[in-house]
């Protein structure tokens, strides 16, 4: 008998996740193979499959035993070894940056890999990944699977593009406005989205989203309905009900003082960083905006002709309006009384000392998070009751497989009912163990193409299997119509929407190569939440 076994706790443990799916699942319209040799779980004679048969044919990962190794045997351990471990060198992934000047005067930081653009067809699937807290592109649970993904498919990956949307201020991205990013600001990844699409107009775009990051990705999809330019998408410890899992958390101790006070610790360091510029005391002058010539070639937005005016003035007008004078200039200078809340509001949150999560978002995030200047929230209650995305979960059209762990010490409610979910496009899947964005599994018990070598204490990450089964099949099975709204070139060079007056993007200045893995982060941010 072996001195593990007199610990029972500490062996590892097998068990088999709960699967959630809608009474009547949607039927997701398929491609047919171009030929018999291409190799597909799904029949490749196109038609309609419903969700479940889907997922029983082309996941068969989601229906294994989840693992857990001896020594990551609960819930507080996977999360803490997500939070402390070393994964610089796992899953190695190098990143071209692009940085997007937005209308408010913002900054989004979009992080593409693999780095050359001609290394792949312009039509091939692109994952775009929305990252958890305050992350960004070098978290190791974002590398374990954009790492196979992107890989070759002669080395047993997707062949995919990826594309991580980094919010403002996080993995280097200046904050460069008094407008920060949030759980319920869905605004900053549809303006993404919107370049994306713009650059690669033939590729179909894949949703991934991990905690924070997949709340916003939730929103989005709920909020755009049949008009995603997502056309399908995975959630990863999607937090839900902000106000019900809050509550959870801190009615315990080592909810309050570990999960709770360190992500609102990470929150108040980006804050003390950029307090000037998000004061209005620091003005950044907007980058210089990339020449057209360094726009896709293969970009087929309109460049001003627009079919509909956006405008409040007649179409005549805009023909006639310049990069300094266009009315849209007018919307990157905030409302005084908005401008002088946000600085009262940092000024609030920089007196916080080792504030929870609900002790900075009281502070600070619901008055500067992107929130709704029509709708009053006066405290982070109403906050977490806007920006929350179980209520919204039922306005969802496309495929979405979302992924929860049972064991999550931060997030306790997961919808999973008819009721709660209300779409027939969701699958819900919690798994017996894995923590928050853990999810760790002995490395011998999986394929090497998934995880390093096996070693004792080496681990993979269960949910890069399935996840992966999932993308494959959205990319290149699904037959998902986008039908968003039209892109335009405006005649200060942002790319803009049809119908959004508010937003737009110009790529600008201050992008290049990217390997985290030979970049010290230095921002004192406590990174796996």
């Amino acid at each position: 008998m072996g001195l593990l076994s007199y610990f029972p706790g500490f062996s590892t443990s097998s068990s088999s996740s709960d699967i959630y799916y809608p009474l009547k699942p949607a039927e997701v319209p398929l491609k047919k193979q171009r030929n018999t040799k291409e190799k597909s779980p799904l029949a490749a004679n196109g038609g309609k499959k419903c969700m479940r048969s889907i997922l029983q044919e082309g996941c068969p990962s989601l229906f294994e035993d989840y693992k857990t190794p001896w020594w990551l045997f609960n819930g507080h351990m996977q999360t803490l070894f997500s939070i402390l471990g070393d994964f610089s060198k796992s899953d190695p992934v190098i990143y071209n940056r692009t940085c997007l000047h937005l209308v408010d005067g913002g900054t989004l930081g979009l992080d593409f890999t693999p780095p050359e653009r001609s290394s792949l067809p312009d039509d091939t699937p692109i994952i775009v990944v929305t990252h958890g807290l305050t992350g960004g592109s070098y978290e190791g649970y974002v590398r374990a699977i954009l790492g196979p993904a992107c890989a070759p498919v002669e080395q047993g990956g997707l062949g995919y593009r990826a594309v991580v949307v980094n919010f403002r201020g996080c993995a280097g991205v200046p904050i460069t406005s008094q407008q920060l990013y949030s759980a319920g600001y869905t605004d900053d990844l549809r303006t993404a989205l919107m370049y994306i699409s713009h650059q690669y107009p033939d590729a179909p775009l894949l949703g991934l989203g991990f905690s924070l990051g997949a709340n916003i990705m939730v929103r989005y999809l709920a909020e755009e309905g049949e008009k995603s330019r997502l056309s399908a998408a995975c959630s990863l410890a999607c937090p839900w009900d902000m106000a019900r899992n809050g509550l959870a958390i801190n009615s315990t101790f080592l909810g309050r003082n570990m999960y709770a006070r360190g992500m609102g610790m990470n929150f108040h360091k980006l804050l003390k960083r950029n307090a000037g510029v998000l004061s209005g005391k620091t003005v950044v002058s907007p980058p210089p905006s990339l020449s057209s010539s360094r726009r896709s070639s293969t970009a087929s937005t309109p460049s001003i002709e627009y079919p509909h005016s956006d405008f409040s003035s007649d179409r005549s007008s805009v023909s006639s309006l310049s990069s300094s004078d266009s009315e849209y200039q007018l919307l990157s200078h905030m409302d005084p009384v908005r401008s002088l809340a946000i600085t009262e509001a940092v000024t609030a949150a920089l007196k916080l000392r080792f504030p929870g999560l609900d002790d900075f978002d009281d502070a600070f995030t619901r008055i500067a998070g992107g929130v709704p200047h029509d709708v009053p929230l006066p405290s982070y209650k109403e906050y977490y009751a806007w920006a929350s995305s179980h209520h919204v979960l039922k306005d969802v059209r496309r495929p979405l497989l979302c992924i929860n762990a049972s064991d999550d010490p931060v997030i306790k409610f997961v919808p999973k009912t008819e009721e709660e979910v209300g779409n027939p496009w969701t699958t819900v899947v919690i798994t017996a163990g894995g923590g928050h964005l853990g999810w760790f599994t002995p490395a011998s018990g999986t394929k090497a193409k998934y995880s390093e070598n096996a070693g004792l204490l080496e681990t993979g990450r269960w949910t890069t299997k399935p996840v992966l089964e999932w993308l494959n099949m959205a990319g290149n099975d699904f037959d998902i119509k986008v039908n968003a709204p039209e892109l335009y070139i405006c005649l200060d060079n942002f790319v803009r929407e049809v119908g959004r007056p508010w937003l737009g993007c110009v790529e600008t200045e201050g992008g290049g190569i990217i390997d985290w893995s030979s970049t010290e982060l230095n921002n004192g941010v406590i990174q796996g939440l």
